[in-house]
């Protein structure tokens, strides 16, 4: 069986997409990330659009990913890591249902194993409130416009991608 033919799918929404995706691309087994929108009503949403909050879409990361190299438990356990799970619809500064925190899974295992996970990291103690990410079954997943794409990697001098960006690789001890 081929690298290609072992990959699997999750989608993932955890505030900004430029960080999440700054994050997730720097971790052994996952073999791509592609920023987009998930979870809304809206066709075919723009960023504009999604930034009024009124399309119910968040702002997610769509990540393949070897299960071989990197199961699913493990990468939920940077899921965990990379943003604060127990605010809703917020991610530091960040504030509307855009930036919320869920895992959009693409099969029945994959949710199974997102729900134990999360049980998991809210019994940990790691958190002083409680998890509010959502679990839902993915929907369409609408990529972002091009510019959205790899944004710290082709930006990392920008404003937003060093105050905020840089420090989350830092903590996490990835590249910035």
């Amino acid at each position: 069986m081929s690298n290609e033919e072992r990959e699997e799918v999750v989608t993932l929404g955890a505030g900004c997409f430029w960080c999440v995706e700054a994050v997730l691309e720097q971790i052994d087994g996952v073999t791509s990330v592609r920023s987009g929108y998930m979870g809304g009503h809206t066709e075919n949403p723009d960023y504009r659009d999604v930034c009024t909050g009124g399309t119910g879409h968040a702002e997610v990361t769509q990540v393949r990913f070897d299960p071989e190299v990197l199961p699913l438990e493990h990468l939920l356990a940077w899921f965990w890591r990379l943003h604060d799970p127990t605010t809703l619809d917020r991610q530091g500064n960040d504030v509307g249902t855009q930036y919320r925190s869920a895992i959009f899974y693409h099969s029945e295992e994959q949710r199974s194993v997102a729900e134990a996970s999360r049980r998991e990291a809210d019994a940990s103690g790691r958190f002083a409130d409680p998890i509010v990410t959502e679990i839902t079954e993915a929907s369409t997943f609408w990529p972002a416009e091009d510019y959205h794409q790899e944004y710290y990697r082709l930006n990392n001098t920008q404003p937003y991608c060093r105050m905020v960006i840089a420090p989350k690789l830092d903590k996490l001890g990835l590249e910035s």
